[in-house]
């Protein structure tokens, strides 16, 4: 933990037990000037809560968890959102959302947009390829990070293997335009994950920081197809990198994008104009990426304890 931030153990591998009758105890005795919570609240909260509001997947696409799960969140999160002193959410979607599904009044909302880590950023100049596969190619040269040439050619997809980052859609546009994907993210549907070995995908499953950060700076284009998100990381991510995107429309993409990316849902023909117009793609994701800050989503987030404390 960072210096001046205390840990304070909750055993129990219950998390309904936790929530109902640990952490309302664990409250009671730390007193907290403020607490502050992920999608829900504990079953009684005895000091002021500020509750984040991630996105509402669960609502607008019942089959991104299980029928236990999925009346779980719809029973929690609205009650969370209500009780709470204020909400934060993570994007202006999340937060139209939580007034048009919950009817949880816009002024009680307070948007803090997600930001990036530092290593995400562009490669310096380095021996790269213009086309081929991630490994083994040869004919090396230096080329400057943003120029069309700085890539090894591949596409990356980012993201969980699950139906609603439809990862089948980047493979098919990879395999349309000739190149290979790399897809980095946990397995959340075996079934999924073997059709995209099937149709060329190579699954990294998790990897370290810095090899994401290599992944990212080395990619073509990254290919996000997913039809729901709450913000949209892995945008952020790549365009810090210089490395241009082609997403779906969604409304949360949009936002953090804003004009610096493709959004289509003709993937292959989304490939197409990235890379015909990779510079200037690259140099408008790096601009756009400098409007985001952890710096900023925490003096957000500040602002919202001071109000809730009253100072």
């Amino acid at each position: 933990m960072p210096d001046g931030v205390e840990p304070v153990l909750l055993p129990g591998g219950v998390q309904e037990l936790r929530m109902a009758w640990r952490l309302p105890r664990l409250l009671r005795r730390v007193r907290p000037a403020v607490g502050h919570f992920i999608h829900s609240l504990p079953l009684a909260c005895p000091v002021p809560a500020v509750v984040t509001i991630q996105d509402l997947s669960w609502e607008r696409d019942p089959s991104v968890m299980g029928r236990a799960d999925r009346w779980t969140f719809k029973l929690v999160v609205p009650r969370a959102a209500r009780r709470a002193a204020k909400v934060i959410a993570i994007s202006e979607r999340t937060r139209d959302d939580l007034v048009e599904l919950y009817g949880i009044p816009p002024e009680k909302i307070v948007v803090t947009p997600l930001g990036f880590d530092s290593a995400f950023k562009p490669a310096a100049q380095r021996p790269v390829r213009d086309s081929g596969p991630v490994e083994g190619a040869r004919g090396n040269r230096e080329v400057p990070p943003t120029s069309d040439a700085a890539h090894d050619g591949y596409l990356l997809f980012v993201g969980a293997i699950e139906p609603r980052k439809d990862p089948l859609a980047a493979a098919d546009a990879a395999r349309a335009v000739g190149r290979p994907l790399v897809v980095v993210g946990p397995t959340k549907d075996e079934a999924l994950a073997a059709e995209l070995r099937s149709r060329g995908a190579e699954l990294r499953g998790y990897v370290p920081k810095d090899e994401l950060v290599r992944l990212y700076q080395r990619a073509a284009a990254l290919v996000f197809p997913s039809r729901y998100e709450g913000f949209g990381l892995p945008l952020l991510e790549a365009m810090a990198s210089g490395t241009p995107v082609v997403a779906a429309p969604d409304a949360a993409l949009r936002e953090v994008a804003g004009d610096a990316a493709v959004f289509t849902r003709d993937f292959a023909d989304g490939v197409r104009r990235v890379l015909a117009d990779r510079a200037r793609l690259a140099a408008a994701s790096i601009e756009r990426a400098r409007a985001f800050s952890w710096e900023d989503t925490a003096r957000r987030t500040a602002d919202v304890y001071r109000e809730v404390i009253g100072e």
